[in-house]
């Protein structure tokens, strides 16, 4: 699982790039043709990732469920983040998966809730779990620089 921590933790690093290189502006704006922002994809995938590893494992998420409520599979933006919301969200970014590899380690991921993501791969423990939440952050990587563009030229 190493491989996969390394693959979530590069992906993070890029996204936390984003979140220092554009002004919070530009993080919250939904470009024409968009659903939501550079923040809300970045937010959903952090929620995303403890979903899929925590909540189907029964387990204590890591983040407050507020923050669920608002970035999960289905949502979209609804308001701007303000400063205090990016900072938090740049701690999250790598707080959340290097507990995740903690966790992992620690053997805390016994159980697992079947679940068939939209893909309709159906995930069956926490292994597939995080690969497929690399596919998913990749995802929403590929939006974010798409958006990118348009944020840039505008």
């Amino acid at each position: 699982m190493n491989w996969s921590f390394d693959i979530t933790l590069k992906t993070r690093a890029i996204l936390y790039k984003f979140l220092e290189q554009f002004s919070l502006e530009q993080l919250n704006t939904v470009p024409k043709g968009y659903r939501n922002s550079i923040y809300w994809n970045i937010m959903h995938v952090v929620v995303t990732q403890q979903l899929l590893v925590y909540g189907l494992s029964g387990l204590p998420m890591l983040i407050d469920s507020q923050l669920i409520e608002a970035f999960r599979k289905g949502t979209k933006t609804e308001e701007d983040a303000s400063q205090k919301d990016v900072d938090l969200l740049k701690g999250l970014l790598t707080s959340t998966i290097e507990q995740t590899q903690r966790d992992y380690a620690a053997g805390i991921f016994t159980n697992y809730t079947t679940y068939t993501v939209s893909t309709k791969s159906t995930l069956t423990n926490v292994e597939e779990a995080l690969e497929f939440n690399n596919f998913h952050e990749g995802i929403h990587l590929g939006y974010i620089l798409a958006m990118k563009n348009t944020i840039i030229s505008q």
